[in-house]
């Protein structure tokens, strides 16, 4: 558990922001710009990793990068630095199927702040996946790019395992994909019984508009309620940093499509490709999680809309 002290330093720092520009410094390292317009209680950054001593919690042999230590006491001060309430805990792909680390990310923040979306396989049982969801994992992830899964063959039957898995829970179906692989299963996808959400703006790419191949399926499920989509994780969409000033109209279209469909994620910590071999430890990518925070006005100006993004779809699809 996050120590008494550390949590009264953390709300002490929080204490001294407020959500106007001229708040105080922010309190999380990759916070570097303050947030400029009014978050709503509630708020809920739907993606995020911890990583937590490996010593304690061993990364997976087969991993394809191995990222810094990033713990949930660093993820208390980046959701004081946002001024989220609350927060879900995503697996990666280091842990191939070990949830600990998740599950233990949860335990420190606690259930009034933190849900987890976790990763499992062949051999997970339903007893263990019980378990989980009492702990608070809503969902699973499916990842279908970092594991270099593209083959829309290989895609299917993956998917197709996973939906197997999930029969009998009331768990969703997260998953990490390009958007080829999203349009070749997206007949089966939109026929599946539970809601499926696709990471980082379903895999479009930001230069190549809202017009690419695929993004209109996506649209597609999102505009009937199938889907929900996080516009999440800017610059692994786009290279424009700092501001991804080509995101904008696939998080415009996508928030038209169904403002009820949509969540926000930072992606924090941002973890990086494979440094010389994926054992040694990479850098992450360098993002100002308050600078693009400041972009979801941009791109909805509106701040009922924006109340059903950062506060209302995720407490519906997390159960907060």
């Amino acid at each position: 558990m996050i120590s008494r002290r550390q949590s009264l330093a953390l709300a002490g720092a929080a204490a001294l922001a407020n959500n106007n520009a001229s708040a105080a410094p922010a309190t999380a390292p990759t916070v570097k710009t303050l947030v400029n317009f009014k978050i709503p209680p509630g708020a809920c950054d739907c993606h995020v990793h911890v990583f937590p001593d490996p010593a304690k919690f061993p990364f997976w042999s087969s991993r394809g990068y191995t990222p810094p230590i990033a713990t949930a006491a660093d993820l208390l001060a980046l959701q004081h630095a946002l001024h989220m309430d609350r927060v879900v805990i995503v697996t990666p792909s280091v842990y191939g199927t070990d949830n600990r680390a998740t599950l233990d990310g949860i335990k420190q923040l606690g259930f009034a702040r933190a849900r987890g979306v976790a990763v499992i396989g062949p051999d997970t049982t339903k007893a263990q996946m019980a378990a989980m969801d009492k702990a608070g994992v809503r969902g699973i992830r499916v990842n279908l790019e970092s594991n270099g899964v593209t083959d829309p063959a290989a895609a299917a039957k993956n998917l197709e395992a996973a939906i197997a898995q999930l029969a009998g829970t009331k768990w969703h179906m997260q998953m990490y994909a390009r958007l080829s692989v999203i349009a070749a299963l997206a007949d089966r996808i939109a026929k599946m019984p539970m809601h499926p959400v696709f990471d980082h703006f379903a895999g479009a790419k930001a230069d190549q508009g809202v017009n690419q191949q695929g993004f209109d399926l996506v649209l597609a499920m999102v505009r009937s309620g199938k889907a929900y989509v996080k516009i999440s994780g800017a610059y692994r969409a786009s290279t424009a940093a700092p501001d991804f000033a080509n995101v904008a109209p696939l998080a415009k279209a996508l928030i038209a499509a169904n403002p009820d469909r949509i969540i926000w994620g930072s992606d924090w910590p941002h973890p990086g490709p494979a440094a010389k071999t994926p054992m040694d430890i990479n850098t992450p990518f360098p993002v100002d999680d308050g600078r693009v925070l400041n972009l979801l006005a941009e791109w909805e100006p509106n701040p009922t809309i924006r109340q059903k993004i950062l506060v209302t779809n995720p407490a519906r699809l997390y159960g907060f």
